[in-house]
């Protein structure tokens, strides 16, 4: 499946192929320790944000995995 934004689209594969390495040779066997593709995730996350705010796509309402999660409205 390709991503939101073309340009994301190899930058999906990599995080893919790293998370489905990761959790087949590592996370099923018992080993959580660690975040291999972490950097990966970022550098996706980050590309898709842009794409998605060049296609003008409306996300309000909808709930990110990131910096703010967690926080309340009032936070600062």
């Amino acid at each position: 499946m390709n991503s939101v934004g073309e340009a994301c689209t190899e930058l999906k594969r990599e995080y893919d192929q790293c998370f489905n390495r990761w959790f087949a040779e590592k996370f099923l066997k018992g080993d959580s320790a660690g975040d291999p593709c972490g950097q990966l995730f970022k550098r996706y996350q980050l590309c898709v944000q842009k794409a998605i705010k060049e296609k003008d796509i409306p996300i309000e309402g909808l709930e990110f995995m990131g910096a703010s999660k967690g926080k309340t409205e009032n936070s600062s």
